[in-house]
């Protein structure tokens, strides 16, 4: 009752049941939007030629628009242009010194690389888009396109990016306004909005007897066993011990309390599997809609469950594991704040020593999240070519579901502990365990 309690307090502070009123009422325009056709095209008929045709590669690239590829509706492109130019301005502001100071110059400097990144994200829907009109014109001779030409590519081009600039938008009201992180939650949604159609087709696939009641089990089984190891590990922490030197001022003495630096076995998050994702999508989309054989071929290859795919997936992963950990952790700022206070770590000297000390524990915890997420993100999809499944499941959509939940809850959680109430959990905040 405790849980049911705490959703109560949720509505009795004003901010934030506004906040979440406001996050759910974006949500819902950014659904509705996903099912308005983009002029020129026939959605439905398209729709139903990509999902028979594309398998299980338009199964996993339309999960994270909520269906709007597929379909080609004015969302058609989600919100992965987006994040495809974050990942190409984080990586500039390692490479090229002028971003890289940009970064540190604070506010100021992450406005302007905000700008930067939403200048890249229309440059790459541009392109998209433009792959995307005329992958559809070459399909069956035209079938799906009433007026084909220049003037439907360009109207296709203009509709796409907008619609894509639109969630951009959306996305930054929802982090700015609402409660969670906007573009996440954009994902989120775009994924949960598959679940009832899955569940209401293998319902009739079971009746129609086409599909055995006991797999369905089997896949009910395996997720959920996934979503309690995602749980399990993202809650996963590395304590470091960390001492504080007494000091005496004047009568009084300071210091000498004993405390913890924390570090999450998963740092990243969901970030690594959703960056992974939006660069094997980038080329994937536009192959996938040229009807030429080799392209064709190496759209095929990128397919989930392939052995070419697992070994791209899983490498940038690990990449963006370790990237991703190194521009949100600095062990350098961490040691020289400890030695500023007084702090040291048992058995090791403050400074460069500390430092060291902290990075290669990061480092070897940082192998350690990698190899959960590539597991987690890679086995339920194999395990469901040899099952037969006939709707995409993936630890990728899983692992996104839980992680996004899981923050939520976390930043609703930290509005009723700081106003006096309490957690979802019985002693307050929810806790990460110890490693």
């Amino acid at each position: 009752m405790s849980i049911v309690n705490s959703f109560k307090n949720v509505f009795r502070i004003a901010e934030l049941k506004s906040r979440i009123i406001f996050t759910l009422a974006l949500l819902a325009v950014f659904r509705i939007g996903a099912h308005i056709p983009t002029p020129g095209i026939n959605g439905e008929e398209l729709s139903k030629f990509l999902l028979a045709k594309g398998g299980a590669l338009m199964g996993f690239f339309d999960m994270f628009s909520g269906g709007a590829l597929s379909r080609a509706t004015i969302f058609a492109l989600g919100i992965m242009p987006y994040i495809s130019a974050s990942i190409i301005l984080q990586l500039l502001t390692v490479v090229i010194p002028v971003l890289g100071r940009l970064a540190k110059e604070g506010e100021s400097g992450r406005k302007k690389i905000t700008q930067y990144t939403r200048y890249g994200t229309v440059l790459i829907s541009i392109i998209q888009s433009i792959g995307i009109a005329v992958g559809i014109e070459s399909m069956s001779q035209g079938a799906f396109v009433q007026n084909p030409g220049w003037s439907f590519r360009l109207l296709t081009m203009i509709t796409m990016t907008s619609g894509t600039a639109f969630l951009m938008w959306l996305g930054e009201q929802i982090t700015e306004r609402g409660i969670g992180n906007g573009i996440s939650l954009i994902i989120f949604a775009g994924i949960v909005a598959g679940f009832p159609n899955a569940v209401i087709r293998s319902v009739s696939l079971i009746r129609a007897g086409e599909m055995h009641i006991f797999l369905m089990l089997a896949v009910i089984v395996m997720m959920i066993v996934v979503i309690a190891v995602i749980v399990f590990m993202e809650q996963g922490q590395r304590k470091i011990p960390v001492q504080y030197a007494k000091r005496v001022v004047g009568r009084k003495v300071y210091g000498g309390q004993s405390t913890h630096l924390p570090l999450k076995v998963n740092t990243a998050g969901v970030i690594p599997p959703i960056f992974a994702s939006s660069i094997i999508m980038f080329p994937a989309t536009i192959a996938g809609f040229i009807a030429i054989p080799w392209v064709q071929s190496m759209a095929a290859q990128l397919t989930p469950g392939t052995i070419f795919y697992t070994i791209i997936y899983v490498s940038m992963i690990f990449f963006f594991c370790y990237f991703y950990t190194s521009i949100t952790f600095n062990p350098v700022d961490i040691a020289d704040n400890l030695k500023k206070y007084g702090g040291f770590i048992p058995g090791v000297r403050p400074g460069q020593k500390t430092a060291d000390f902290i990075y290669h524990v990061l480092a070897r915890i940082t192998f350690g999240g990698a190899v959960y997420l590539s597991a987690v993100c890679i086995l339920p999809g194999i395990l469901r070519s040899y099952l037969n499944v006939p709707f995409y499941f993936g630890g990728t959509s899983i692992l996104i579901v839980v992680g996004v939940a899981l923050d939520t809850i976390s930043q609703m959680e930290s509005h009723l502990v700081t106003r006096s109430y309490d957690g979802f959990l019985k002693k307050g905040r929810s806790r990460g365990r110890k490693g």
